[in-house]
């Protein structure tokens, strides 16, 4: 699988994650930029022939500092930076309680938070309103959110399948081919 980022490409690919902790009222873990001072979620770029999974739990670590799990892909949001367009998929984790590391030296601050706060701190238009779709399958367990995805869910009209980490993981180039590069 090729995962490497190419000088002349258009876009630039990141990962990262929404990292939680607790099931009935999860905290998430939101981190404040040096170079800034921005709040955001845990992310970024792919290292020379790193799979976006592999960066994304790299990326969370350095971070926050806290180990993760690595539970499920939850989506993708893309905008421009410097006239590439920068594509950041995302997973959902689970982050340890305590911190096994310092997180680098770019980050600031590291808070650990209720979701109405981490959207309410989040400076990125675009993070906060996908941190706001997905917020609310922070509280089920995977196995019922893949489950009611496969069957569909009664209360909405129509039900999208979102591969999970493990899906990807089977699929080499799955996102990839996603975005157009072939592996």
């Amino acid at each position: 699988m090729k995962s490497r980022q190419d000088k002349s490409s258009s876009h630039v690919l990141a990962a990262g994650g929404v990292v939680h902790r607790g099931r009935r009222s999860p905290l998430i873990a939101v981190v404040q930029r040096r170079k800034d001072n921005t709040w955001v979620l845990p992310k970024g770029k792919l290292k020379p022939r790193e799979s976006l999974l592999c960066a994304a739990r790299r990326e969370v670590m350095e971070e926050t500092g806290h180990r993760v799990t690595v539970r499920e892909y939850l989506g993708a949001i893309s905008y421009d930076t410097g006239g590439k367009s920068k594509i950041v998929q995302f997973w959902r984790m689970t982050g340890g309680d305590v911190q096994v590391r310092k997180p680098m030296d770019d980050i600031k601050a590291v808070k650990w938070l209720r979701l109405a706060e981490a959207l309410e701190l989040l400076q990125q238009p675009l993070e906060r309103a996908f941190l706001m779709q997905v917020g609310a399958r922070l509280r089920q367990p995977a196995r019922a959110r893949r489950a009611k995805t496969r069957l569909g869910d009664p209360e909405k009209k129509s039900a999208v399948s979102i591969p999970t980490a493990n899906e990807s993981q089977r699929r080499p180039g799955f996102f990839e081919r996603l975005i157009g590069r072939t592996g």
